[in-house]
């Protein structure tokens, strides 16, 4: 399994239409939540894209983007429908925590988890932070990583 991180200006159209599609598959299809599933985070420039592909069909996919002077952040995690069941989703976590580190080296790492994967999170020392809430219609819990002190 090969991670890719790359900058949206670096995505050929081919791989950035493979990710949009895989992410509008998961979120909007597949969760049965029609919102707008691209926004400007995915073109901000220091928003990191790491996915991993097979065949030409997206995989993982987790974007690490720039949140605040306080947090950077890991949004849109999703491993495939026909990738899931192999660990995947374990070193997509690891993948993206250290592509924050080593971008935001100084910043704690924030996640708006849905509440389902609040354990899995837990697992990588993440904690709740804040109150559940519903996001699109679907249970949701801010999560912190402390990195800084």
């Amino acid at each position: 399994m090969q991670f890719k991180c790359e900058q949206f200006d670096a995505l050929d159209t081919q791989t950035l239409f493979t990710i949009m599609r895989g992410r509008v598959d998961v979120f909007v299809v597949e969760q049965k939540c029609p919102y707008p599933e691209l926004d400007d985070v995915d073109i901000a420039l220091n928003t990191q894209h790491l996915y991993t592909l097979d065949n030409g069909q997206l995989q993982t996919y987790a974007r690490c983007y720039d949140k605040s002077e306080q947090y950077s952040a890991i949004g849109r995690v999703l491993v495939s429908e026909r990738a899931r069941g192999n660990g995947y989703a374990t070193l997509l976590i690891t993948e993206a925590i250290d592509c924050c580190k080593a971008q935001w080296p100084e910043r704690d790492i924030y996640i708006g988890a849905q509440t389902y994967l609040l354990d899995f999170y837990r697992s990588f020392g993440f904690e709740d932070y804040k109150s559940e809430y519903l996001e699109d219609g679907i249970p949701h819990q801010d999560m912190i990583l402390k990195l800084t002190k």
